[in-house]
């Protein structure tokens, strides 16, 4: 079992190698808009998980997630090998790529926020011609005592 700051370590300079050799190294046109978003490494440094997202050329078009997993799968020996020479551990760890979720979840997160602002804007609609109920100054003014109750 490895230190868990020695594991954020390796996953973090393992995420730097397989960006790096993604944008220079590796000449498939089908990895131009990979983006490594996390790496995770098991306790025992063995086996490390890398999740990636795509994006479109522009906003209007779809990302190729199929083609960049195809590419990823077929690049996953060279990269454990840049891995391999770039962190110097006694055992290279396995590379698993998975798709990150991360646009998934922001666009549900946005649909959550818009559904927020409607119900503000609709509870300050409706309360705005909406008086209190009960007195205007709803808390109890101090008892004064009268002189005629000393008498």
């Amino acid at each position: 079992m490895a230190d868990p700051a020695r594991a954020r370590r390796l996953s973090k300079r393992i995420s730097q190698i397989v960006a790096s050799a993604i944008e220079h190294e590796i000449k498939d046109p089908r990895l131009d808009n990979v983006t490594i978003t996390d790496t995770r490494v098991t306790a025992d440094l063995h086996d490390a998980t890398v999740y990636y997202t795509v994006l479109g050329e522009n906003l209007e078009s779809t990302p190729d997630f199929a083609g960049a997993a195809a590419a990823l799968d077929s690049a996953r020996g060279v990269l454990r090998s840049k891995v391999g020479a770039g962190t110097g551990v006694r055992f290279t760890p396995t590379l698993t790529f998975v798709a990150d979720k991360i646009p998934e979840t922001a666009q549900q997160i946005e649909e959550l926020l818009a559904k927020a602002r409607e119900a503000d804007a609709e509870v300050a609609r409706r309360s705005a011609g909406a008086q209190h109920a009960g007195d205007p100054d709803p808390y109890r003014a101090p008892r004064e005592d009268d002189e005629e109750d000393e008498d």
